[in-house]
């Protein structure tokens, strides 16, 4: 079986790459999820992320935007005395400070993923890549989601770090042609709209 080369060698990574990488998420609550473990991973590798993924979870509530955006200064300092988490001041910060704003955006367009599909149009981008570093690290679409999520006072949500939420939920297909998740995922959402090469 073929994957995309970047999940081999790690089970936590293969896990992730087979059965999450790529599916197109509507969910507001697993948007925030992402959004939340994007922010995390500034800097960082994503394997880091996944491996304290299940403590995430913990201490943000099941990522309930709604308990996250009500965390005090008090809930920050327990946070950031977890060894099962990035223990990033700034970091922590702003996904509560991105609780509130996300749930703003709800308020205005009725669901988050209502506001972030708008992007790509409400359907997921099929690429086609041959070899992993075609792969671009961002795009216009990226550039222009993470200027609108900027000027509405999110943090961590650079053009690099939006592609890769678009990536993660699927509003683009990134898997390499070869790779068996490639045809599956377009079989399953055929609305999928081909990106020019």
């Amino acid at each position: 079986m073929i994957r995309c080369p970047w999940c081999l060698g790690n089970p936590i990574y293969i896990k992730y790459h087979d059965e999450e990488w790529g599916v197109p998420v509507y969910d507001d609550g697993k948007i925030f999820e992402f959004l939340v473990l994007e922010g995390a991973q500034a800097g960082l590798s994503w394997l880091t992320v996944l491996k304290k993924r299940d403590n995430y979870r913990r201490l943000y509530e099941g990522f309930d935007a709604g308990r996250v955006a009500a965390f005090d200064q008090r809930k920050v300092e327990t946070m950031l005395a977890d060894a099962g988490i990035i223990r990033n001041r700034r970091k922590i910060e702003s996904s509560i400070n991105n609780a509130r704003l996300f749930l703003k955006v709800q308020r205005e367009f009725g669901t988050f993923s209502e506001y972030i599909w708008r992007f790509v149009s409400g359907k997921p981008r099929l690429n086609s890549w041959k070899e992993f570093r075609e792969l671009p690290v961002k795009t216009n679409e990226s550039v222009a989601l993470s200027k609108d999520l900027i000027h509405r006072g999110f943090k961590f949500v650079g053009a690099t770090i939006m592609y890769a939420h678009m990536q993660a939920a699927g509003m683009v297909n990134d898997h390499l042609v070869s790779c068996f998740r490639y045809r599956q995922l377009n079989t399953f959402f055929p609305q999928s709209i081909k990106q020019t090469d």
